[in-house]
């Protein structure tokens, strides 16, 4: 029995690199460069939160004079940037934060905020000059709505801080990614909202230890153990299939539902079971595009290790029609004359999409 449940652990740990979508953080850089910027960190032989350089460029910097601030209502030592940038700030906790919410809920509604509100701007028509310069701090990500993991990180830390909830920004090894360790109720919580942007999924909300160290690694001797599932969205909502081939009718009934995502459980899964699993989720994606009313969902999963050998699967999904359309700013008869008119020209018959209008673009780290 141990043998099979250590080659099952083999099997979903093989899936779980096989399937993990590394940050675009990552994009940046060539294998050499990861390995300069390795060999750079080591030479210095230490570890720290702040003053840290990602991607060579963007840096982690403390969020602490801000939220003291707005802690304690004196703003007289903050610069004109930090002074907007609190208030941005202290708008966004107005609309979301309510009385009575316990640690977790204000945590979450920050999550759900951030999650859903920072992929798009106000406006297209919204000047926006070149934001690089601060795709790494609070104010380039809440004024303009674009960042790198960095600004991320570094606007989770602050309205964690500003709700007097402990967090630290965290890097990997290569220093090309961070994101947040919070605490709740004394133990500590991996959270990177980074990879769950766009669509809240909770695939990365409050993972432990194990579930973090299938797509990232950092420094354990630094930063502190997180150990607890107890706050883990997924695991704590996931729903327990006892007969796999009901997988494909879940889908579909989540899709239905409108569900973005889906967390599942398996009691009994042995090595043929994970397998069979793999093949039912490659099957379902092929059916999506031939099913006429599935053709815009999009679908994704991770296996989620959650130590003792158990994994949990996470499964997002995405409507690409639904996406790509905004009815709350167009008019049906906006739209359909959008419709007609590419016909016109193409003499094909296509749903009307949106697209980021220049400016409105993710500045992606």
């Amino acid at each position: 029995m141990t043998e099979k449940k250590n080659s099952l652990w083999v099997v979903l740990a093989v899936v779980v690199l096989a399937t993990v979508v590394f940050s675009a953080c990552t994009s940046a850089f060539a294998a050499k460069e990861i390995h300069a910027l390795r060999a750079e960190q080591s030479a210095k032989g230490e570890t720290k939160e702040d003053g840290v350089t990602i991607m060579g460029q963007y840096t982690i910097r403390s969020t602490l004079p801000i939220s003291d601030a707005y802690r304690s209502g004196n703003t007289s030592g903050l610069d004109s940037k930090e002074k907007e940038t609190l208030d941005m700030a202290s708008a966004v906790l107005e609309e979301i934060i309510t009385d009575g919410m316990t640690p977790y809920e204000k945590e979450r509604a920050v999550y759900d905020w951030m999650t859903s509100k920072l992929s798009y701007d106000a406006g297209v028509l919204q000047v926006i000059p070149n934001t690089t310069a601060d795709s790494d701090n609070p104010y380039g990500t809440l004024k303009y709505h674009n960042a790198i993991c960095v600004g991320y990180a570094t606007t989770f830390r602050l309205f964690m801080q500003m709700l007097d909830i402990p967090c630290m920004v965290v890097h990997n090894g290569e220093a090309f990614h961070s994101w947040n360790l919070v605490q709740l109720d004394g133990a500590w919580y991996h959270v990177d909202i980074y990879s769950d942007q766009g669509t809240g999924g909770y695939a990365n909300f409050n993972m432990n230890d194990d579930m973090a160290a299938s797509g990232h690694d950092w420094d354990r001797n630094f930063f502190p153990a997180a150990t607890s599932l107890d706050y883990h969205y997924g695991y704590q909502n996931r729903k327990t299939v006892e007969d796999v081939y009901a997988l494909p009718q879940l889908l579909r009934q989540a899709m239905e539902n409108g569900e973005s995502s889906l967390f599942l459980g398996f009691p009994s899964l042995d090595e043929t079971g994970a397998q069979v699993v793999e093949t039912l989720l490659s099957t379902t994606q092929v059916a999506l595009a031939e099913a006429a009313e599935f053709q815009t969902q999009t679908m994704q999963h991770t296996w989620l290790p959650v130590g003792g050998g158990e994994f949990v699967l996470s499964v997002t999904l995405e409507d690409a029609g639904q996406q790509g359309l905004s009815p709350e700013k167009l008019t049906p008869e906006t739209v359909e004359k959008v419709e007609q008119a590419v016909q016109k020209a193409f003499g094909v018959s296509v749903p009307a999409q949106s697209e980021p209008f220049p400016g409105e673009t993710e500045v992606m780290g």
